[in-house]
């Protein structure tokens, strides 16, 4: 996890020096956090906008903002770091949906977002295929297509705060105390939902026909 590879001290020092226009120190913030938000930019836009879009675009037009604010938040850091610059940097996923799809529905089919927040939202059906991409390549289309609707039809019987602290841990490898701070919970109940979730979705993935001879 890249966050938790650095001591907080250390974060706190680098953007204390980058605010100070330590460009060395600011390459070095970027560097380490820029793969987590690359993964949640990923999971997070709109299927609709890729192709059109790259997950740096969003991710540099973050950066800019991040540069030029850096010295007030260096004043006044309410938030950790990285989860102010995932904040700057999921505003401006948000520009992009406006500017590219305006006020057009999603078409949401068998989706269900993940969280009803101010956050670019990702759905269930976005979910089960990063789920489908990280832990089986199945070599038939069909057999895909039926887990990812199975798996799908799992994470959309959990409550919508289980799918998000999922996603938030598993995918864009939040701590636990993070993702509470995200979600506005304390840390005892946002651990408790995790494991809730991890158990519900490990059951789900049992259940699918053929998937535990794949994994095995």
């Amino acid at each position: 996890m890249a966050d938790a590879s650095k001591n907080n001290s250390e974060i706190n020092r680098l953007v204390e020096q980058a605010a100070q226009g330590d460009d060395a120190a600011w390459d070095l913030l970027i560097r380490e956090h820029g793969p987590r938000l690359r993964r949640m930019v990923a999971l997070r836009m709109d299927r609709r906008l890729r192709g059109r879009i790259d997950p740096s675009d969003v991710i540099q037009e973050s950066y800019i903002d991040a540069a030029r604010r850096l010295g007030e938040y260096a004043k006044n850091p309410t938030m950790p770091f990285f989860v102010w610059l995932r904040f700057l940097t999921g505003q401006k996923l948000i520009e992009q949906h406006r500017r590219h799809l305006g006020a057009r529905a999603r078409d949401a089919g068998r989706e269900i977002s993940l969280y009803h927040g101010a956050f670019p939202g990702a759905t269930t059906a976005d979910l089960a295929a990063h789920l489908l991409g990280k832990l089986s390549t199945p070599s038939q289309a069909a057999i895909r297509i039926e887990r990812t609707i199975r798996l799908q039809e799992a994470l959309n019987s959990l409550e919508s705060i289980d799918r998000e602290i999922l996603a938030l841990r598993h995918f864009e490898q939040f701590s636990n105390g993070e993702a509470a701070e995200i979600l506005g919970l304390d840390k005892s109940a946002a651990s408790k939902r995790y494991a809730r979730a991890l158990v519900r979705l490990k059951d789900a993935l049992v259940s699918i026909p053929g998937w535990q001879q794949d994994e095995s």
